[in-house]
Order: structure tokens, then sequence, then C-alpha cells
């Protein structure tokens, strides 16, 4: 979908925060005019950079209201016999820490717990917080147009058995030196190995960006 470079996006996110936190707080009708046409020309930015019409981007760039925020991802780790716990995407087939986004009032590991009942069908319980990373830093060539945090947890089954969620195919656990094709844009081999060496190793602290 992404054929901007880096700095493009990052300059796309700057004029839409700047359109955005403008749309929220400006009182004065054509200073609102200016802001609503900086959005507009972000969206326009980046329909040059993808496959995406500008509308779409219009879309998606109204529908972030308030002071503009970094958008936070959780994924959580479950081990098991020297196995991770990975999930198959619906939409690009390929395997993943379970997760996504945070939902409005869920605390972090509330997320966590919920997003892995969704995506594999168990109940867990944190047990670690073992990173906080700005995910620019770890996907250089990978820029998306809202900037986000990555939380990465360990988790523990405590009990199993439910459905999955529509935009998972399945749940399976994977050696560590025999992981299948990861989805990169959600979950990079250098996060796996990290929350194992903390599995291993608990007394590791946690990290951050």
């Amino acid at each position: 979908m992404m054929a901007a470079d880096a700095r493009h996006v990052e300059w796309v996110r700057r004029v839409q925060a700047i359109a955005q936190a403008g749309l929220e707080y400006a009182q004065d009708p054509y200073d609102r005019e200016r802001y609503a046409e900086l959005r507009a020309i972000a969206a326009a930015m980046m329909a040059a950079a993808s496959d995406l019409p500008a509308d779409r981007w219009m879309a998606a760039f109204a529908a972030e209201t308030g002071y503009p925020t970094p958008k936070v991802d959780v994924r959580g780790a479950v081990f098991r016999d020297g196995q991770v716990l990975l999930v198959r995407e619906a939409a690009d087939g390929c395997w993943s820490l379970p997760g996504g986004w945070a939902d409005v009032n869920d605390p972090p590991s509330a997320a966590v717990i919920r997003e892995l009942r969704e995506e594999t069908g168990l109940e867990v319980r944190c047990t670690k917080l073992v990173a906080v990373l700005d995910r620019d830093l770890h996907y250089q060539e990978d820029r998306r147009p809202f900037h986000s945090y990555k939380l990465l947890f360990l988790c523990e089954a405590v009990a199993g058995g439910g459905p999955l969620c529509h935009d998972i195919a399945e749940a399976r656990f994977f050696p560590l030196d025999g992981l299948p094709e990861l989805s990169l844009p959600r979950t990079l081999p250098e996060h796996v190995e990290l929350l194992a060496a903390h599995l291993r190793d608990p007394s590791l602290p946690t990290g951050f960006d």
C-alpha cells in the first residue's frame, strides 16, 4: 500500500497533526478553514504515495479527533515447552504475535488479555511488560501515516478453548528455531527473540525507546 519514504510519511503526520489539533482548539472560522485545508493537503500527499485515493485518507484523518497522540499496539507472547504461540492473519496469511490496537478505557494489560482471548481462544494473565517500543525506530523502511508505540508482554495461559475472531485463521505453537513466515508489519523476529530472552531470564529489565 505504501510507496512513500520515511520523510514523506513524517511530513504527512506533522501536517495532519497540526490540522487535527487546530480543528480541535481553533475558534475562529477562518482558522478552522485553514486547518481543514491542511488536512486535505495531508490526504492528497498520502494519496500520491499510496494506492488509496485521497477521500479514503480524508476519512481516516477525519476520524482522528482531539489532541494528536501516538496509537498503542499491544502484543502478548505465550510460551509452552520451548515454543511460542502465534496467530495466522487472515489479511496476509502470515503469522504474528497475537495482539492489536488497545481500546479506549482498557488498561494495557486488559487490552492484551482481551486480544489473546479473541485471537487464540485462551484466557491469559500478564506476567511482565517486556518492552515499550517506538514503531518508527524498528521499522525504518515501513513508516505508517499514524505514529504508534508497541507494548510487548509475557503472558501465561490459565484456561482455553474459546473461538477465534474473524480476522484470525488459526493459532498454533511454533519452535523458536522454526518460526513460520511472519506478518512483519505486526511482528518482527526480534520481538519474539526479545520475549524469549525475558522468559529465560526474568531478571532482565523492561526495555524502552
